[in-house]
């Protein structure tokens, strides 16, 4: 059985809603057509978590065993994603008796603009897990922090498609390349499903930015996520704690590692992303 990837038929949905912005339209097996909506842009482009979602989502959309899900999703992003039409085109790297591997390739204009590769498996029976250190945070229920003012023209345009709810540093206004709050959509989608999670894992600010004096451009150039998240998914209303932090820094590159959380302290997901200063 396929993984279940597009919005029930006859759905009033608009571009506020994370599974309508990364419809697909499947064109042939292993390729797809997406309209790339405006609307959801960081800077010129679509802001990277729907750019690496979408490709995520073509993948598992290719795999036809439900138990193999999302485990590990690794891409970068080439060049700025334009709104208008797009085309993605998957392979199947390797299939094992309990894992997949596929690649895909999103093309615009006839230019590659984004590629990822994601490690599809079975779960497994095993006698120990780990996780980092909880946050301390998560003791504080998340309706108790105030939704923070994160909208345009003060931040990326996708922005007001998210709800934040601050509880570390504000940018600009620290001494430690940290960061940390609540993030959810505003239109919720019907469950957290491995799109929407890598989503969110790049929706915050990055860690950096505390440290800044002034705001500037940047760009995630390489992204890296464990999904840790049930296999059915999460309720697409509840928020998930993210945490982060700017582990190293040299000539413009730095290197970030994000944790996502769940109300109840679990861990959903990990996340490593390469930022590139632009100017």
């Amino acid at each position: 059985m396929a993984h279940q990837t597009t919005a029930p038929e006859g759905a009033a949905l608009s571009i506020e809603d994370f599974t309508a912005a990364t419809a697909l339209e499947r064109l042939a097996p292993g390729r797809f057509r997406l309209l790339v909506p405006d609307g959801w842009q960081q800077g010129r482009g679509a802001f990277g978590g729907l750019v690496l979602g979408v490709l995520a989502r073509a993948m598992e959309r290719c795999e036809t065993e439900s138990k193999r899900t999302l485990r590990s999703l690794t891409g970068e992003i080439a060049g700025p994603v334009l709104p208008g039409e797009a085309v993605i085109e998957v392979t199947e790297v390797r299939r094992g008796s309990g894992v997949s591997t596929w690649s895909a390739m999103l093309v615009q204009g006839g230019e590659a603009l984004a590629r990822a590769t994601a490690v599809l498996g079975r779960s497994r029976e095993v006698e120990h897990e780990w996780a980092p250190e909880r946050p301390p945070e998560l003791a504080r229920p998340w309706g108790e922090v105030d939704v923070a003012l994160v909208t345009p023209p003060l931040a990326p345009t996708f922005t007001r498609f998210m709800e934040y709810r601050i509880t570390g540093p504000l940018p600009m206004s620290g001494t430690e390349p940290v960061a940390a709050g609540w993030v959810r959509f505003r239109r919720p989608p019907a469950v957290l499903g491995a799109a929407e999670i890598v989503a969110l894992a790049d929706a915050w600010w990055p860690a950096t930015f505390t440290v800044e004096r002034a705001p500037r451009p940047v760009a995630t150039i390489a992204f890296t996520l464990q999904l840790m998240a049930p296999a059915a998914g999460l309720a697409g209303d509840r928020p998930l704690y993210h945490r982060a932090r700017t582990v190293a820094a040299h000539e413009g590159f730095l290197v970030e590692f994000r944790e996502l959380w769940t109300e109840d302290g679990a861990l959903a997901a990990l996340n490593q992303q390469t930022i590139v200063c632009i100017r």
